[in-house]
């Protein structure tokens, strides 16, 4: 039996620990060990959650521990995970049950699916993704490392999210649209063109926000 760590202890990480629990590895594969968080009186004011055991950095990683992150920052999430992967840990799936994989869709590793998504025929999803609630791929979709898709966010067939994307909230990407790499596409946006390398997009059509 595997220890499950989750990375993260604020909201998010109380929503992947429900998460774990309703994936059908729990306590046959994996029980729940705790948190890592940085903030030790994170969940001060919450019942029915398991410990805060350390701080990433600080914590040392055992023989039967494997890892989630449940961090919404698409940088911080990269950050952390990298630190564990270099003390040797390793990440596993979630995938909710209501969540569809369709044929031939390729999932990678540490990859995270909440409740009714669906990851259409011939998707390639790579390592470390993240996919809320009710988030639908088009077919031959390909997400890149690191990225975090938002609840009802959307993407029409053969579009392409390089490493590093963010979604939000019901944002689309239409059919063979390119998202480059750390870019985001702002709530309820859409992108009808292709989105550059590192920039912020907003609104129907999506434009580049400028600050």
């Amino acid at each position: 039996m595997k220890n499950l760590i989750i990375i993260g202890a604020r909201g998010y990480g109380r929503e992947v620990h429900d998460l774990a629990k309703d994936c059908s590895g729990y306590n046959t594969e994996y029980t729940i060990k705790g948190f890592l968080d940085d903030k030790s009186d994170a969940l001060n004011d919450f019942d029915n959650y398991p410990e805060i055991i350390s701080s990433v950095e600080a914590y040392e990683v055992q023989e039967n521990d494997v890892f989630v992150c449940a961090l919404g920052s698409v940088q911080w999430k990269k950050h952390y995970i990298e630190l564990i992967l270099s003390k040797g840990g390793k990440f596993i799936n979630l995938i909710h049950p209501t969540s569809f994989v369709n044929t031939n869709a390729v999932i990678g590793n540490g990859v995270i699916i909440f409740m009714y998504s669906n990851v259409s025929n011939d998707c390639v999803i790579e390592d470390f993704v993240t996919i809320q609630g009710f988030v639908g791929l088009g077919h031959d979709t390909k997400i890149g490392k690191w990225s975090h898709l938002n609840t009802y966010s959307f993407t029409g067939g053969f579009a392409v999210l390089e490493e590093e994307v963010c979604l939000h909230t019901r944002a689309s990407v239409l059919p063979n649209i390119i998202v480059r790499k750390g870019a985001t596409v702002g709530a309820s946006s859409l992108a009808i063109k292709n989105v550059k390398e590192g920039t912020t997009v907003f609104g129907v059509p999506a434009k580049v926000l400028s600050f």
